[in-house]
């Protein structure tokens, strides 16, 4: 490992001694007196010249040197030239300059630095750099970032853990492989379509479909077109809540640790207690039925079949204040999302459209599918759509370019999700 030496090593720490002499690295010979005697005169010249000069005298030895010498001095300083950084900095209370630099390293490079020596190994421990790998996983995969909240890992991390550094990085160190076993598990079921099918029975004379739904680990809820939502158990699959107070099927609905907000065909979206199921609050707005909506952060956005998007200000579940209505749609909307730049609402009127979230002014139009849009989600500048044309579309939200166009369903694609590695959609084509 060649480095440059730290900034305040001296010159004078590598010298050799004076009364020192090298021995050669070439093949042992018999040493004539004169050479020895030669030898030990240009020794002394040499030590009685100041650094510059020195430095001069071996550029000119080396210049009259073979090409195979060359080869014999660079294998001599290559050795004197090695640093161990990594070992020198903690000597020099730089330890966190040394993890900084180890926090870098992938999964493999970092095993393979822990074998280094003794003094790596600590840095490593000390400065939790497994825990950072994971923490720096989980912010960048989506995937990991899945896992952790499923599996319940992240309960470990970004927060500072008591007790022994060396305990700490045991417990990392064995929960990297663990975690990589678990996503390699989910790829290969994604390969090979392996999959475990469990089924709700849901249909009844009064139950006579599902038109949405979200889960977790612990619950399903779901939308129904007999005007109720219904609450089941994850594990045991039954029904452990209805949510009733809808005058029309519930279309469209979102949840989160508080609240669970529906959209209706009676035109209503209605606020619900996650826990306790007690309706909170009802906003009416919409003139015909809200066929989607989304929330975050304290802004909702829904739209409907009145071909209006309305966005919303969410002070409390109880409080929630119309801030804008957006109007440009031909047709019924059908799908929006959004993040803190911008909402997308995709229509059968076959566009999609794009609109700034603070200011709520329109941005731009994505056109190309030939028939009504049904289904989009919207992450980063990535925006995916599908439609009744059979195809889904890629398209860069900032400058409206379509990217690709993907085909093989063979009737309309009702619904579309999407993470950094694949796109899944569903289709009338079952």
């Amino acid at each position: 490992m060649e480095t440059c030496s730290l900034p305040d090593e001296r010159i004078e720490d590598r010298k050799i001694e004076p009364t020192t002499v090298v021995k050669s690295m070439s093949d042992p010979v018999l040493e004539s007196e004169q050479f020895v005697k030669e030898r030990e005169i240009c020794l002394k010249m040499f030590e009685k010249w100041n650094e510059t000069e020195q430095v001069t005298f071996v550029e000119n030895l080396l210049s009259r040197m073979c090409h195979y010498q060359h080869g014999q001095i660079n294998t001599f300083l290559k050795p004197m030239l090695q640093r161990d950084f990594i070992s020198a900095l903690p000597a020099k209370g730089l330890d966190h300059i040394a993890e900084n630099i180890l926090a870098y390293l992938d999964a493999k490079s970092l095993c393979a630095a822990e074998l280094v020596c003794k003094e790596w190994y600590r840095v490593i421990s000390e400065g939790n750099l497994w825990k950072k790998l994971i923490e720096r996983k989980v912010l960048t995969d989506s995937q990991w970032k899945g896992l952790s909240e499923r599996r319940a890992w992240d309960q470990y991390l970004f927060k500072q853990r008591h007790g022994e550094a060396l305990k700490d990085h045991k417990f990392y160190r064995m929960l990297y492989p663990q975690i990589i076993q678990d996503i390699e598990r989910i790829e290969n079921n994604w390969r090979t379509g392996r999959h475990a099918l469990q089924r709700i029975h849901c249909r009844s004379e009064t139950s006579k479909g599902v038109y949405c739904l979200q889960y977790d680990d612990h619950k399903i809820i779901s939308g129904l077109r007999d005007n109720t939502i219904k609450v089941w158990d994850r594990h045991t699959l039954e029904c452990v809540q209805v949510l009733t107070g809808h005058t029309g099927s519930v279309l469209c609905l979102q949840y989160d640790e508080n609240i669970i907000i529906s959209g209706s065909s009676d035109s209503t979206v209605r606020v619900w207690d996650v826990k306790t199921g007690e309706m909170m609050n009802t906003l009416i707005h919409h003139c015909e039925a809200v066929l989607h909506l989304r929330f975050c952060d304290g802004i909702m956005v829904t739209c409907s079949k009145d071909r209006s998007i309305a966005v919303w200000d969410m002070q409390s579940p109880t409080e929630i204040n119309l801030r804008r209505v957006l109007v440009g749609h031909r047709a019924a909307v059908n799908v929006v999302d959004f993040d803190e730049k911008y909402i997308v609402s995709a229509s059968g009127d076959r566009t999609i459209k794009v609109w700034n979230t603070s200011t709520c002014e329109f941005v731009r139009t994505l056109n190309g599918h030939k028939r009504g849009i049904a289904c989009l989600q919207y992450r980063d500048r990535l925006v995916v759509s599908g439609s009744s044309d059979n195809t889904i579309r890629l398209w860069d939200i900032e400058c409206g370019a379509c990217l690709r166009v993907l085909e093989g369903h063979e009737e309309l694609v009702r619904c579309i999700r999407f993470d950094n590695k694949r796109i899944v959609s569903g289709a009338y084509d079952g």
